[in-house]
């Protein structure tokens, strides 16, 4: 079977579960969370109602809303004993694809916590553009954060692909037009992933690379299978990407 070989200028990229191999250390500080709180929520509850949205979780776990700051930061302690580290493959994927294509990161986690990972963990300087959970109006699946990102960069919508292991990443790259490649990472969201239907689902990250192509090397690509964008027109862009430092909130 001919590769499917998306040309693009920039890959987006989700952090938890598509970089980084974090639903361990998340579901530990969401067990603490919930012992602290007194309430009965267990890992097999939190795997049936994850959300990258915590706060569906917090309703899930029918968690009153006057606690839900008390919940953040009892959450935000037990993660700050944690040191997740970046998934197989995640180092020399994103050294690869750096020389190739503008990176970035449209993420649902908190500011804070997510700029810090990135800083201990020597990938900081590889993503152009971040935007994290408090910086968009909506949260995935809503298409706010990909298209903030889009503005950020100076991006149109067929210049990307967004790559992610959940379906609201994949519902929201739709709801943006932007191409979608879904690979299943460590958390309990990849039936969610295959029934949301991807552009592209991968088995592993280090395949990534295989697929994509620069933009303007798209009218020499021969006997492939490229995949366009179709969902929006395409509009000239002259700013440069400048790049965003977000430095967030904690959770």
């Amino acid at each position: 079977m001919k590769p499917r070989i998306f040309p693009v200028k920039a890959v987006l990229f989700d952090w938890d579960g598509t970089l980084l191999n974090s639903f361990a250390a998340d579901e530990r500080a969401y067990r603490a969370m919930f012992e602290a709180l007194g309430i009965k929520f267990t890992s097999e509850d939190l795997a049936r109602h994850y959300h990258p949205d915590w706060y569906r979780v917090y309703r899930a776990a029918k968690i009153d809303r006057s606690r839900w700051d008390e919940a953040d930061h009892i959450w935000r302690k037990a993660y700050a004993r944690e040191s997740p580290k970046l998934l197989p493959a995640a180092r020399a994927v994103l050294r690869n694809l750096a020389k190739r294509f503008t990176l970035g990161l449209v993420t649902s986690g908190s500011r804070d916590r997510v700029c810090i990972q990135l800083e201990n963990l020597q990938v900081a300087k590889k993503f152009g553009v971040r935007v994290c959970a408090e910086d968009a109006s909506r949260r995935k699946p809503h298409p706010a954060p990909l298209r903030m990102a889009l503005r950020l960069a100076g991006l149109s919508p067929e210049d990307c692909v967004y790559v992610g292991d959940s379906p609201q990443d994949i519902e929201m790259a739709r709801r943006a037009g932007v191409r979608s490649i879904g690979i299943p990472g460590p958390f309990p969201t990849e039936r969610g992933l295959r029934v949301s239907r991807p552009d592209l689902l991968l088995d592993s990250l280090e395949d990534l690379p295989a697929h994509l192509v620069w933009m303007p090397e798209e009218a020499e690509i021969k006997g492939l299978t490229v995949s366009k964008q179709a969902a929006a027109p395409k509009k000239k862009k002259k700013k440069k990407l400048r790049e965003k430092a977000w430095h967030l909130r904690q959770r």
